[in-house]
């Protein structure tokens, strides 16, 4: 296996345009690149669309913010896809203000449609969001009597995910729950930057232990920052 590059996170950063979409692992900043998110903020490339499984938290009374919450609040998305965003509120200002347009997505049907964007599928049908607001301009296709919904797939320009530990070729190993939407990301995007908190040697990790495979990763971040 060939080894791939190792940079800074201000390097990966740099790898999004304006106007890029993106993905970012994570579930309630569990299983988030801690370290490329602070470097996409001091970057601050606007106008991107975000796909994410949650936008983390920002606690107006608190002011505590993590995630990809920092990113929100630095006003760097012009639109979101999300599966729910009740702990973020300044998500849900930018939303009813109009700022940034949110799409909220059954979070099932937000997983499937990135894996269906991985594996280059045209859509998924799901009987979830039928007869509701979700159904709101989508393709309702009908099963052996059953409604389902088209859902189309995700994809991305650049997605950013994070390990536990990873090698140097990119086989990558996340930890229990965090592991969330990391790998179906990882096949989702035409460049992949894996934040890898323990960098190993190739061969040092079980094949059978392996994630996200090498084939999927582009460019390796060593993680600085372990939490929020």
């Amino acid at each position: 296996m060939i080894e791939k590059p190792i940079i800074t996170a201000a390097e990966a950063a740099a790898k999004i345009k304006e106007g890029d979409t993106i993905m970012i692992g994570g579930f309630m900043a569990s299983g988030s690149p801690y370290t490329v998110i602070d470097a996409i903020k001091e970057t601050a490339p606007k106008g991107l669309t975000l796909i994410c499984t949650d936008t983390a938290t920002h606690n107006f009374k608190t002011n505590v913010v993590n995630g990809i919450g920092i990113l929100v609040a630095n006003k760097q998305f012009k639109k979101i896809f999300a599966s729910h965003i009740g702990l973020n509120q300044e998500t849900q200002r930018q939303m009813n203000s109009g700022e940034t347009e949110v799409e909220l997505v059954p979070q099932g049907s937000l997983a499937e449609k990135i894996r269906a964007g991985g594996a280059g599928l045209g859509g998924i049908l799901t009987p979830t969001g039928v007869g509701t607001e979700v159904q709101e301009g989508k393709q309702v296709i009908t099963v052996d009597n059953k409604a389902y919904l088209l859902e189309l797939p995700l994809t991305a320009d650049v997605a950013f995910v994070k390990a536990k530990k990873g090698d140097k070729a990119g086989n990558l190993v996340y930890a229990g729950t965090a592991r969330n939407f990391n790998p179906m990301m990882a096949t989702a995007a035409k460049l992949v930057v894996a934040e890898v908190e323990e960098l190993v040697e190739i061969g040092e990790i079980d094949p059978n232990d392996v994630h996200t495979a090498s084939i999927f990763v582009d460019f390796i971040v060593k993680a600085e920052k372990l939490d929020m």
